[in-house]
């Protein structure tokens, strides 16, 4: 993922609300949100370049998503792929302190966050940060390509885009489809607001929205990189959980949403 807004215990009927986007080059394999074949209590999209996902959930109620920090002259094109951070969570039994301590060095820079839904434990780990795990609580986080709650403008503005939602919507589907559509939002922010990581004005400009889209240079309809696909995650007060993911093509072609729903977990 590269950008995410999460609500944890934020509205009474709906104590988990995740909304986010995949941003990534168009010529990177991978596959929608499925079932895996071969680890078949795993939920997730699947990198069929490197391996791994950026975002997963289990049928024992543990989720991961992954974000990598930007950090341009910083990258080593020989470090392990981020992406199976995100399943070393899900199949350990850990809790996030023990869990942290275990990884190894090597990656490049990136944000974790990890939940045992089951326990109700959140927390936001990352190899950039002082001191993680930090244990999240009550409220509406945000996650980009920088430290947990950066106000980017697109992370702000997609706060207040969840905060809006759950106010206004009549029911799950409905907060469904406006999360979708916040997700959707392509406006670039304002050159004042833009953060500076870095990777000079213009591309800060065509990352500044919270979807994607930068085109080919002989190809102007066609992206290289952008957006790949939004997710919204709604766990209801019963604990059923339902999630909806889009994907898009290079062209801009929306692809038919794929849809889970899973029972309430298990106590641990």
């Amino acid at each position: 993922m590269c950008l995410a807004a999460f609500a944890l215990n934020v509205h009474p009927a709906y104590p988990l609300v995740m909304a986010a986007n995949r941003d990534e080059s168009f010529a990177r394999a991978a596959a929608p949100m499925a079932w895996w074949h071969d680890d078949a209590d795993i939920l997730a999209g699947r990198d069929l370049s490197a391996g791994g996902t950026w975002f997963g959930l289990t049928r024992q109620g543990r989720l991961a998503l992954l974000t990598n920090v930007r950090e341009p002259g910083r990258q080593n094109p020989t470090a392990p792929t981020r992406g199976t951070l995100v399943l070393r969570w899900l199949h350990s039994h850990d809790e996030a302190a023990a869990f942290a301590q275990a990884l190894p060095a090597g990656f490049n820079g990136f944000n974790l966050v990890t939940a045992d839904m089951s326990r109700g434990q959140w927390h936001w780990i990352s190899n950039r940060a002082s001191a993680t795990p930090v244990a999240l609580g009550a409220g509406i986080h945000t996650l980009s390509n920088a430290a947990l709650d950066t106000p980017w403008p697109k992370t702000t503005g997609l706060r207040t885009a969840m905060a809006d939602a759950l106010m206004q919507a009549t029911g799950t589907r409905d907060l469904t489809q406006r999360l979708l559509a916040a997700l959707a939002d392509d406006r670039p922010a304002a050159d004042a607001d833009l953060p500076d990581t870095g990777v000079g004005l213009t591309r800060e400009r065509q990352l500044s929205p919270r979807f994607i889209r930068i085109p080919a240079d002989d190809a102007p309809a066609r992206a290289v990189y952008g957006t790949r696909c939004a997710t919204v995650l709604i766990r209801q007060a019963d604990g059923t959980t339902h999630v909806v993911e889009r994907s898009v093509d290079a062209d801009g072609h929306w692809m038919a949403p794929v849809t889970h729903r899973l029972p309430a977990w298990p106590p641990a």
